[in-house]
């Protein structure tokens, strides 16, 4: 057991994850000492490619990051929506010189392992941040004054805090919330990263492209200095049981998507060692702050995937919490009601957002679907910038109290 005055400051965080390695990083940049307990044997991360909005990087530049989250990154042109159907182009954003100077930033797309390495690099520099693995956070006790993290193996760890970064099936929420089993959406995600050159030439574009069709869409992009692509495809076949990361072969994942057009369907032709995800989330809640114990991220808000805003949600929850820790004077009991005061609303609009997002726009059919591609093509890159200037001009402290 570790414990003592010389933890009395200390804040906990179960979670080696996106969220948690970044809630790290900006309490121990206001002078928090941290030590992060992760389950996994070694710290990383799972999946592929994922986007980074203009918030992202207004939290990378809080959290001292920026360059190398920066030097990972591809920059692309212009975020593509497309018929599957009929293979034309639906709108297009453009993410130039404009867009940036609107919202401070640019949008880019990255490999979720590259993100996190940038993250875990910031971590390991820091003598205030302690960094454990395979240690799983299973509960926890407090007094007021203390809070002690219960270890899977039967040590306990003491701390000012317990942050609960420890995504869908966070243990901390179990006992904080107890909400049981997270909201099955009946969609399955399916992902491949491939060579740029296994890539259809074709469809090699600077764009994170997405087709929608009758209940599925296809998602790609390049990553890693344009030597791998992004292949992401999702649809609806009624999936009742959350699973993840199982492999699965190409004809299971093709059998989804025989009435979209040869164009976007030969994506998946040349995908190769494809995994399956079944999406699932949470209904909102201000349920977060349990006395000295907060839930941050997946376990707070965890949302589909429609929006491509997990990652940065998480990524502001940590900017904030550590924002509110400083301007309390690093209080952390009262900073953690301050904290879900400012977030809980904004990542409910997006957890509820993604799931419209996903009816509406990416899986319709028939009419609804020349509804949507009528509608869409009304805008003006004006009328776009205006709908996502709550989301993308964010920092995750607009809603902080002084």
């Amino acid at each position: 057991m570790s414990g003592g005055g010389g933890n009395s400051r200390r804040v906990i965080v179960a979670g080696g994850g996106i969220g948690g390695l970044s809630t790290a990083l900006g309490l121990s940049r206001k002078g928090m000492p941290v030590l992060v307990l992760e389950q996994a044997a070694q710290m990383g991360e799972i999946g592929a490619g994922i986007q980074l909005g203009p918030n992202a990087f207004h939290s990378f530049d809080y959290l001292g990051v920026a360059e190398a989250a920066r030097a990972r990154a591809v920059f692309i042109d212009k975020l593509v929506l497309m018929d599957a159907v009929t293979a034309e182009e639906i709108v297009h954003l453009p993410l130039d010189e404009p867009f940036r100077q609107r919202f401070g930033n640019p949008y880019a797309v990255v490999h979720r392992g590259d993100l996190h390495r940038a993250l875990l690099e910031g971590c390991a520099a820091s003598p205030l941040v302690e960094l454990r693995t395979s240690a799983r956070v299973a509960g926890y006790d407090q007094d007021g004054t203390t809070v002690r993290a219960r270890l899977a193996d039967g040590g306990v760890e003491e701390g000012a805090a317990l942050i609960g970064a420890d995504g869908l099936r966070s243990a901390i929420r179990a006992q904080l919330v107890g909400d049981g089993e997270p909201q099955v959406s009946g969609h399955t995600t399916y992902r491949s990263v491939i060579p740029t050159e296994k890539m259809p030439e074709a469809l090699r574009w600077n764009a994170a492209t997405l087709w929608a069709g009758p209940k599925c869409h296809i998602v790609h992009y390049p990553l890693s200095g344009w030597k791998l692509f992004n292949l992401v495809v999702t649809y609806h076949n009624d999936a009742a049981q959350a699973v993840a990361g199982k492999p699965v072969s190409r004809e299971e994942v093709a059998a989804g998507f025989e009435q979209v057009a040869a164009l976007p369907r030969s994506i998946i032709e040349h995908g190769s060692d494809w995994k399956l995800w079944v999406l699932c989330d949470r209904p909102p809640t201000d349920r977060w702050v349990d006395g000295r114990v907060a839930l941050l991220g997946d376990a707070a808000h965890p949302m589909l995937q429609y929006m491509a805003q997990g990652a940065c949600m998480a990524m502001e929850d940590a900017v904030c919490l550590a924002e509110a820790v400083d301007r309390h004077g690093g209080d952390i009991a009262a900073a953690l009601p301050a904290y879900r005061d400012a977030r809980a609303v904004r990542t409910a609009r997006v957890q509820l957002g993604s799931r419209a997002i996903g009816e509406h726009v990416y899986h319709p059919a028939g009419q609804h679907a020349l509804v949507r591609n009528e509608v869409l093509r009304g805008w003006s890159t004006e009328q776009f910038y205006d709908r996502v200037a709550w989301l993308y001009g964010g920092s995750g402290l607009s809603n902080l109290a002084a």
